[in-house]
């Protein structure tokens, strides 16, 4: 008896606490300054990055002012620089892709996570999503050009001669336009809204789900009552990185909006994007040009953080109505 009463003595001074080591304390020290400098890092070159922008605009911020932003003309020889066009095309073209392909993006998440699917046939489904984000911007231009241009035509002819009184429709699609543009642009940031989205539908506890079924809710109404509020701040990530890449894009739309300075509602009508301006100018800018460039660089990285600040605070807002 004395001797188990012994050997249970010893077992607890094994599983005893005990205070760390030099080893444990060096090691915990380390990893933190490791994080602390990779933060900082971090932080050193988004500042590094928006200092030398800024200081490479900082001639055309003397010349042009906040005029930059409300002028719709870009003529070099007469040395007249105005971004309004460009930014009307990057906010417009972003949030119709945002609207069709954040919209198909939720709802492909949501078919290959809520069994509609058997389990190996969805991972089939989502790995053939995911390989749309490893297709280059360039192909997607190309497909633009070769198949959803012409394709697209006939569809824009018949809309401009019954509706075009319309300003959606008041133009008709003779070549690269908004359209086109918008519908890759909608396939281009579909897989990062669905992959996102099916991490967060897949978070939801089953406890969750099994409780709404429970008390008599259908799939629909489990859906769109319990699953889609409990995951609401991860689709609204996914919607926010969507929009990100949206506004960043460059190629494929400098192939197909049709690089054209002015503000138009018109779906079929040209148009031009901030990044299609600097991908199209930049080889071939002098030295005017070059600094009124960078200057529409640094308005496209302001537009970038508030668009991420602001889906960042809506963000926080669904987390705390979670948590309540």
């Amino acid at each position: 008896m004395m001797k188990s009463v012994m050997s249970g003595a010893k077992n607890d001074d094994e599983f005893s606490p005990s205070a760390p080591s030099f080893y444990d304390v060096l090691s915990d020290r380390g990893v933190r300054w490791i994080a602390f400098g990779a933060g900082g890092i971090v932080v050193f070159l988004g500042l590094y990055i928006i200092f030398e922008i800024a200081s490479a605009a900082s001639p055309a911020i003397k010349e042009y002012g906040l005029r930059f932003f409300v002028d719709t003309r870009w003529d070099v020889s007469r040395q007249e620089f105005g971004i309004l066009a460009e930014i009307w095309g990057t906010l417009y073209s972003s949030l119709l892709a945002l609207l069709i392909g954040g919209s198909f993006g939720v709802g492909i998440a949501l078919f290959l996570s809520q069994g509609y699917l058997p389990n190996r046939l969805s991972q089939i489904f989502r790995l053939v999503v995911e390989m749309l984000a490893a297709i280059p911007s360039v192909v997607y231009g190309l497909w633009g050009i070769y198949v959803v241009i012409p394709a697209l035509r006939p569809v824009a002819a018949w809309l401009h001669e019954y509706f075009g009184f319309i300003p959606l429709f008041s133009t008709s699609l003779s070549g690269p336009g908004l359209a086109p543009a918008v519908i890759v642009l909608s396939i281009m940031i579909l897989p990062t809204v669905a992959a996102i989205s099916q991490d967060a539908f897949a978070q939801v506890p089953q406890k969750v789900k099994e409780a709404a079924y429970g008390m008599g809710a259908t799939r629909k109404q489990a859906i769109l009552k319990v699953i889609l509020p409990t995951a609401s701040s991860g689709v609204m990530g996914a919607i926010v990185l969507g929009f990100g890449r949206a506004l960043g894009e460059t190629m494929a739309l400098a192939m197909l909006i049709g690089n054209v300075n002015q503000v138009s509602l018109s779906l079929f009508a040209p148009a031009k994007t901030l990044a299609s301006l600097l991908a199209s100018n930049f080889p071939e800018a002098g030295q005017v040009e070059l600094a009124a460039l960078m200057y529409a660089a640094l308005a496209l990285l302001f537009i970038t953080v508030v668009v991420n600040a602001i889906g960042a605070y809506i963000m926080s807002l669904s987390k705390k109505q979670e948590a309540i």
